[in-house]
């Protein structure tokens, strides 16, 4: 298969991408009441503008919307890498900006033994900006 094909599908992965990471967490909050902690809030703020930026691109055929998302995408993914580092100990609680309200090293959830909301939020970002970095290298024109 083509890679090239699959170049003008690549906004609307993202914008289902962050939709889904959006949904989950507000269901997770909402639905569920799980308190997030700061770094979790820190992440939404990147998330939350990548849904409005890709349908507003997609509906407008915007091609440089995903110019924007970058930046976004880029943020959430060092705040997430972050998240998990703590999460999972590989940097000490001392760390962790969270000073009020849930630690951001509170377990809430974990499916399949693996699974955690730090881990989900991880894979959102990385996701994305794979998606990016594929839509940048192959919609040049030759």
């Amino acid at each position: 298969m083509n890679i090239k094909k699959l170049i003008p599908y690549i906004p609307r992965f993202i914008l289902l991408i962050a939709a889904i990471s959006m949904l989950g967490s507000l269901y997770f909050s909402e639905v569920m009441k799980l308190v997030p902690c700061l770094l979790c809030w820190y992440q939404r703020i990147c998330m939350y503008p990548i849904v409005a930026i890709m349908a507003v691109g997609i509906f407008r055929n915007d091609k440089n919307s995903v110019f924007y998302v970058l930046p976004l995408a880029l943020i959430g993914l060092v705040i997430s890498a972050y998240h998990n580092l703590l999460y999972y100990k590989f940097i000490p609680e001392s760390l962790a900006p969270c000073q009020l309200g849930i630690s951001c090293t509170t377990r809430q959830i974990e499916w399949l033994g693996f699974i955690t909301i730090p881990l989900m939020a991880f894979a959102s970002f990385a996701l994305i900006l794979i998606a990016l970095l594929l839509y940048f290298k192959f919609s040049k024109k030759n």
